[in-house]
């Protein structure tokens, strides 16, 4: 009996600060059976991955399965013949979340995600920006309109998170959330505690 066909997630990091949600999905999605990562990383997250995790280029690119150049246009995952289950970019600056709006398809990350939304399949962006001017706002309702789902990492309180890497952790789940392959250790919101009870 053949195996079944994996799931391919294509993961763009870009230079907006956040490069730490990069790196932890796809760390989250290495240790998970049946996933196939392709990897994206522009010239400037090579920088922000440096300055924020001290990692180089080929650390973050042997997290993946297949990687992909950020100038290659050519790339199988330019086309909408190759078969995936969505894009996440992780972190999404604003420069790219322009070019997705606008179609602009000016390197292969934006040329992926528009193919992502032209074949009608998930696509989620890691917006981080504050605050946000009228461009933004505007830029992210276009995307919005068009299918993709704007998602800023955005830590939950209300799990009283004691790490940064809690934090992070949890918003990855709610991101692989929206694939239908959240990591079953994802705390969920179980309703209000009674009023006078503990915190850690």
């Amino acid at each position: 009996m053949p195996d079944p066909k994996p799931q391919r997630l294509i993961i763009a990091i870009t230079g907006a600060t956040g490069a730490v949600y990069g790196v932890g999905l796809l760390r989250q999605l290495g240790s998970m059976p049946g996933v196939e990562t392709h990897l994206i990383v522009s010239d400037a997250a090579v920088l922000t991955l440096h300055q924020e995790t001290g990692m180089q280029r080929r650390e973050v690119e042997a997290l993946a399965h297949v990687v992909h150049k950020a100038r290659d246009m050519a790339a199988s995952i330019a086309s909408g013949s190759f078969q995936s289950d969505g894009m996440i970019i992780a972190p999404c600056s604003m420069k790219t979340l322009a070019s997705v709006a606008h179609g602009l398809s000016d390197n292969l990350i934006a040329r992926a995600a528009d193919v992502i939304l032209k074949e009608r399949r998930r696509l989620v962006l890691m917006v981080r920006e504050t605050p946000l001017n009228l461009a933004h706002l505007r830029n992210m309702t276009s995307v919005t309109e068009m299918g993709g789902i704007i998602f800023p990492p955005l830590p939950s309180f209300y799990l009283h998170p004691q790490s940064i890497a809690q934090m992070v952790e949890h918003t990855i789940g709610r991101v692989l959330d929206l694939f239908g392959i959240a990591p079953c250790a994802t705390p969920r919101w179980c309703g209000l505690e009674p009023l006078g009870a503990a915190h850690p």
